[in-house]
């Protein structure tokens, strides 16, 4: 009974070993890196029909090579077809870049109809440029109705630049109501700056009233600098009932200097109250700075 056991126990594991998937040989890896084009491939390895598996796709990707002009193609690998193939699509990327003007574009190789195409997109794409003021602008190859679009659209951006105030405007292109209109630009741009105290400003350009607001705007920020005790108060400039309220600014700081020990602090413009308080705050410090007796 036992030998009948070990015997369908051993009968069991064969079958399911025989049932196990067998490990992969280093055969197919091979092959699949002769398929793959990989460095590591044994050539002389592989049985007939692996070999011709391998060669169709070294064929198939000299012809992807081939079809994306990369300079691992092998033209003399092709067929007559698919040399036909390739011509094509080297034809449609040299047409592509003819079209937008690229260095690497061979025109001799263009049909007439394509050249008259990469032409025209050559004339368009110089107008634009003489549109927008390019350095790069060929005026000669303008026709009589773009050369005036170009005039009219330079003169436009000049007026603009004038406007702005730019370095490159040129007055005499101006129309008198344009040179008029550049003058009242520069007055406001001028206006601006007054009223703003840029040092750009030129006071001598503004008007009576223009010349009040910023006369307004000076004082009212010479005030806030003088409150707050900036460097750049000027207290001769300060009206009497200015002068006082900013020195009064001054005395409270003073007061907090004093209280808090800073170098700030001027105990002559104390009085006596203040000074008391000086006292107070000093002898507060000082408490919390001593050590505390221990238990």
């Amino acid at each position: 009974m036992e030998k009948v056991l070990v015997l369908i126990l051993f009968g069991s594991w064969g079958i399911a070993a025989a049932q196990r998937p067998a490990p992969r040989p280093a055969a197919d890896q091979n092959f699949s890196d002769c398929r793959s084009g990989l460095s590591g491939c044994n050539i002389s390895a592989l049985d007939p029909s692996e070999n011709k598996l391998v060669s169709e796709a070294s064929h198939k990707r000299n012809m992807d090579h081939c079809l994306d002009g990369l300079t691992l193609c092998d033209p003399t690998r092709l067929t007559a077809t698919e040399a036909a193939s390739v011509q094509a699509a080297r034809y449609r990327r040299n047409l592509e870049k003819c079209l937008v003007g690229a260095a690497a574009c061979d025109p001799f190789l263009l049909t007439p109809k394509d050249a008259q195409y990469v032409h025209t997109a050559a004339a368009q794409r110089n107008y634009e440029k003489c549109l927008n003021g390019s350095a790069t602008c060929d005026p000669l190859k303008l026709t009589a109705q773009q050369n005036q679009a170009v005039q009219a659209a330079a003169l436009s951006l000049n007026l603009d630049r004038c406007k702005e105030g730019s370095p490159n405007c040129d007055p005499l292109r101006l129309t008198p109501s344009e040179a008029a209109a550049t003058q009242t630009a520069a007055l406001q741009r001028n206006r601006d700056r007054c009223l703003n105290l840029l040092a750009t400003c030129d006071p001598l350009l503004l008007t009576e009233s223009d010349a009040k607001v910023m006369r307004t705007s000076f004082q009212r920020r010479n005030l806030a600098n003088c409150l707050e005790g900036l460097p750049n108060c000027q207290p001769l400039e300060l009206s009497e009932a200015d002068l006082k309220s900013a020195g009064d600014a001054f005395n409270k700081r003073n007061v907090e200097a004093c209280k808090r020990g800073l170098p700030a602090c001027d105990p002559a413009r104390l009085t006596g109250p203040e000074i008391a308080l000086v006292g107070a705050a000093f002898q507060q410090r000082h408490n919390l700075l001593k050590p505390k007796p221990k238990p």
